[in-house]
């Protein structure tokens, strides 16, 4: 210690000197202190900023408000602040609906602008051969008699204008010629008895020439022949040999088939786009390979009551007799809108259609974030994938075309016009248990929802209705399978799509909706394509489809009091198995027709 405060008094001087020049380093370095006081309030202040209470919301259900981040109770997308959707939000119409770009890609919403272009399409006919009216001439007895010789001993015989048919003796006859006689005699001095007796001979189809003929011999002639009027088949022999006849009654009917009508269904949406001069082509299932043409010359103005078919008649040649009366036919018509070549189109996806109105979403334009505005359409006729749009948009507007349902459901969600509910308001879809969709208190994120079932007796009876109307419908067109009739399964499919059209799915509400259109889509996709097809093994890959989406139907919302039973194949559709509905427990098995009937069991019975 002695030694360490030896050596302090000895360097004292240089003691000194350091502190001094510590003393003067600590005054020059002072002034900066300040800066790091300074970052470290901004900090704070940046620090406080952050920790304010923030709201955060989903893009797709507004309606969803927390105090932090994390995922959304409805769809489990990530939830956003508040402030990045307002600025639209502010100035967008309030009845609009705003999405962020994020929420338009999960939700895969496309959009196009709408043009102007030719509205045409291929329409698929079905149809029959037949006689032309026109030519079909009905052979009667102009005076009575006795028949005396047949030449013509059979239906189907052909035979020419002019060729004997038959020899009738008629006392009638024989009294007309007489008298024409006398008057022959009287020809210079009473000329008018003269003409009127060959008048009344002419009137019971006597030609000139068989007329002079009587002239000249002098004498009447006993027996007479009857006279094909025209060339052509006969096809009724109402006569045999001996039999007597009375004036007017039926003696052969001739058809002349050197020209035929091709007689075409066509179905109330095809009528639009059908007009007179349309060219048709078309095959015929006894000629393959062979397509003939012709052009529309007639459409009926009247519909079948029934069927709800109108009749189109193509006039088509037919010199070498190639085409007879009842052969089935199969057309097609290229056929552009009758009234107009110019047309604003809307592609089909863009539609929501509840069988009373037609509902697009139409983007705004100008706007930072996706925002669409709900808009009611008028729709003209249908035209391969697209509409003809009547009335509601204007060329050049953007509408959504992929995601719309999406769309629709997140306005509904936010009491916005949508579909179900053009007006606005709670449609009661969407809502959760433990949730208070008025509020900001929910429950947690984390809860498992139970899964909603449809209420069957919450379905309104009219649907009932209207759905057991559909299921009368595929009943005909299961039968049309079991009979593996290509052609009528097509027909048949047709009066399924017309029964599904007349479905009011506004009668259903909240979730039975959404099962409805979820279900809706399979069916018709599936059943068009039933009905564009006659290849009954394309038809019925197409039927096992349908069966699945519609058996849900049924399950779900029920029948008119009707029992349904619900069938299995496990051969069917190749071995993977298929269903059906059936109104009666006996297996007739649908997919294989005769081959296999009775394979099948029965899975379910639908009360």
């Amino acid at each position: 210690m002695k030694n360490l405060i030896q050596k302090i008094k000895e360097n004292y001087g240089l003691v000194i000197v350091v502190l001094i020049v510590g003393l003067l380093l600590g005054w020059i370095i002072s002034p900066s202190d300040s800066t790091p006081a300074t970052s470290e309030t901004e900090v704070h202040d940046d620090h406080n900023h952050e920790s304010e209470a923030e709201i955060w919301t989903c893009s797709m259900h507004p309606q969803i408000r927390m105090d932090h981040p994390g995922k959304c109770p409805i769809c489990s997308m990530d939830l956003i602040p508040l402030s990045s959707m307002q600025s639209d939000e502010e100035t967008a119409n309030p009845n609009d609906i705003v999405l962020t770009e994020s929420a338009a890609k999960l939700a895969e919403i496309q959009t196009m602008v709408i043009r102007k272009g030719t509205a045409d399409k291929q329409i698929y006919l079905q149809g029959k051969i037949q006689a032309d009216e026109r030519n079909i001439a009905e052979m009667t007895a102009r005076f009575g008699g006795r028949i005396e010789k047949l030449f013509v001993n059979f239906t189907g015989q052909y035979v020419r204008k002019g060729e004997k048919l038959a020899t009738i003796y008629s006392p009638e006859l024989v009294t007309a010629q007489r008298e024409l006689l006398e008057a022959t005699k009287l020809k210079d001095t009473r000329p008018s008895l003269y003409k009127a007796s060959r008048e009344k001979l002419k009137l019971w189809d006597l030609t000139d020439e068989q007329i002079s003929s009587i002239e000249n011999a002098g004498e009447p002639k006993t027996y007479f022949d009857i006279l094909a009027t025209i060339s052509g088949t006969v096809m009724m022999r109402h006569v045999a040999v001996g039999d007597y006849v009375k004036t007017g009654q039926q003696l052969f009917q001739l058809i002349n088939l050197s020209q035929v009508w091709v007689l075409f269904d066509a179905y109330e949406s095809d009528l639009p786009w059908l007009k007179v001069g349309d060219p048709v082509n078309f095959t015929v299932q006894a000629l393959p390979g062979k397509v003939f043409t012709g052009k529309i010359s007639y459409i009926d103005p009247f519909l079948s009551g029934t069927s709800r078919v109108a009749k189109v008649r193509v006039v088509v040649s037919n010199p070498h007799q190639e085409l007879k009366p009842e052969m089935f036919v199969n057309g097609i018509v290229e056929s552009a809108t009758a009234e107009k070549s110019d047309e604003l189109l809307i592609p089909k996806s863009a539609v929501l259609w509840t069988g009373k109105r037609s509902v697009v979403y139409v983007k705004v334009p100008g706007t930072e974030n996706p925002t669409f505005s709900f808009r009611e359409i008028e729709l003209g006729p249908e035209t391969g994938n697209y509409y003809v749009v009547a009335n509601g948009l204007n060329e050049g507007e953007e509408v959504a075309v992929n995601g719309v349902f999406k769309i629709d459901a997140a306005a509904q969600l936010q009491g916005l016009p949508s579909m179900m509910n053009p007006n606005g308001g709670d449609s009661g879809a969407g809502k959760m248990p433990g949730m208070d969709m008025g509020g900001s208190s929910m429950a947690s994120p984390n809860t498992k929802e139970a899964e909603t079932e449809v209420d069957n007796s919450k379905i309104s009876s009219e649907f009932k209705k209207q759905l057991q109307r559909v299921y009368d419908a595929y009943l005909n067109m299961k039968n049309a399978f079991i009979e593996s009739d290509g052609s009528k399964v097509s027909k048949t499919a047709q009066s399924v799509i017309a029964a599904l059209k007349e479905v009011n799915m506004e009668l259903l509400k909240g979730d039975a909706h959404m099962a409805w259109m979820d279900q809706l889509k399979t069916i018709n996709t599936t059943i068009n394509n039933i009905s564009k097809s006659t290849d009954i093994e394309q038809q019925r890959k197409e039927f096992a489809s349908f069966n699945q989406a519609f058996y849900t139907s049924v399950k779900q919302f029920g029948l008119n009091g009707e029992t349904a039973y619900y069938q299995y194949c496990p051969m069917a559709n190749s071995d993977k198995g298929a269903y059906w509905l059936s109104e009666t427990k006996e297996i007739r098995n649908p997919y294989f027709g005769e081959d296999m009937l009775g394979c099948g069991e029965t899975r379910e019975t639908l009360e």
